[in-house]
């Protein structure tokens, strides 16, 4: 089916300023992007969009996301391990609550139960329940760190040839990208995030595995030394990264080209602003919190400045930071970390698009149709995006998520 999408401002993906045109999608792909006030005046489609000046943009990407992290804006959960059968329901309903809310991709940071993540995303690919195009992931892995800090599951055993079993396992199951946890985490273990709870070896054979499978590692880092080695293990993308040094920050920018990097700022800042029951003590997660956004307020201008590649994505689905909420990020790149809307936009879909290894995130002849109509302009203001009645459309590889209000269809 063709669609074309008239009088809009275009938002690329790539970070250029708005300019008026009119898209064409045939299938799930776009086959025309034209510029000017009557672009694509000859056209004609089975459904015409009248965008009516609003803006058309590329669909967000989360690079960083916990689906099964049970709370959403949907539905709050006050337990953090949930039993197997409502964690598939959490974790399938916080998926279409993701594309209901822009995002038509995600990157999987790992999940609390196994098997789900490969099952959910071929359930999507297949039509057969609504969400995102899907990374997908396994439990996070993590082994007991010096004096028993413990932030995931074993899994495996410990040494290079559980690491090899443990990514053959994860190649078998239908896991993308490993996520391994080389940190500990002081908001769950004070003094512990400059912990490293993987030898050199183990992070070694984990890359050199991962490279032979074809799948990709996601590393959960705050020390200088836990960069250092996911960096060398060829980790696609780090998160976090609070406590880099000067030197941590030169070899980070050396490698730029071949890594993504996610501070992760949604969970601090819902963390800081989270008013929890008197039963709930919040006290070491807001003081780490408090800390990392200090630290990554310099650390993440230093990185943007020298070209690394920075992507939105905050630890979604606690009940203080419930899925729904994910578009946040882009503000809070504006807010605490100097990003333009259009840069922090940019960070959400061309770079986004990049780390999937798909060719989405930007409104570009020949690539996926997945597309947002906005009502308003983001690159004024990107907190509208936290409003879904904002998004006048949805789309995703041609076929309307959410349609317009009003389509006049033609014949």
């Amino acid at each position: 089916m063709r669609t074309l999408i008239r009088d809009v401002s275009i938002f690329d993906g790539s970070g250029s300023a708005l300019q008026t045109g009119s898209v064409l999608v045939d299938g799930e792909r776009i086959a025309r992007v034209a510029y000017g006030a009557d672009a694509l005046a000859g056209e004609t489609a089975e459904v015409t969009i009248d965008g009516r000046g609003k803006t058309l943009m590329p669909g967000l990407v989360d690079a960083h996301t916990h689906l099964t992290w049970g709370s959403s804006v949907e539905k709050i959960y006050h337990q953090f391990i949930l039993p197997p059968e409502e964690l598939k329901v959490a974790a399938w309903r916080n998926a279409r609550v993701l594309l209901d809310h822009g995002f038509t991709s995600i990157y999987s940071a790992g999940a609390l139960g196994d098997m789900i993540e490969p099952e959910l995303a071929r359930a999507i690919a297949a039509g057969e329940t609504p969400g995102p195009r899907m990374v997908p992931s396994t439990l996070e892995r993590s082994p007991e760190g010096d004096e028993g800090v413990d932030t995931g599951d074993v899994f495996n055993g410990r040494g290079p040839d559980a690491m090899r079993r443990f990514v053959a396992y994860c190649k078998d199951e239908g896991v993308q990208s490993i996520k391994l946890v080389v940190s500990g985490e002081d908001a769950l273990k004070p003094g512990s995030a400059m912990q490293v709870l993987y030898t050199r070896e183990e992070l070694e054979a984990a890359g050199e595995a991962a490279r032979e499978a074809g799948l990709w590692i996601a590393a959960h880092t705050y020390s200088p030394e836990a960069i250092g080695l996911a960096l060398d293990a060829g980790a696609r993308i780090l998160y976090h990264c609070s406590f880099a040094d000067d030197a941590t920050l030169e070899r980070m920018a050396a490698d730029k080209d071949r890594f993504f990097y996610a501070p992760g700022p949604g969970v601090s800042v819902a963390a800081l602003e989270a008013n929890p029951p008197p039963h709930v003590d919040m006290t070491h997660m807001k003081a780490s919190a408090n800390e990392r956004m200090g630290l990554e307020g310099k650390l993440v201008p230093e990185l943007k400045a020298r070209g690394v590649r920075i992507l939105t994505g905050g630890d979604y689905g606690f009940p203080f930071n419930p899925h729904g909420r994910n578009a946040r990020d882009l503000e809070h790149f504006v807010q605490y970390f100097g990003f333009t809307p259009a840069e922090a936009l940019r960070s959400a879909t061309q770079y986004g698009g990049e780390l999937m290894g798909l060719e989405v995130g930007l409104v570009k002849e020949g690539w996926l149709a997945d597309l947002l109509l906005v009502d308003g302009d983001p690159t004024a203001d990107v907190a509208i995006l936290q409003d879904k009645d904002r998004l006048a459309m949805i789309m995703k590889g041609g076929a309307l998520h959410k349609a317009p209000a009003e389509i006049a269809a033609t014949e």
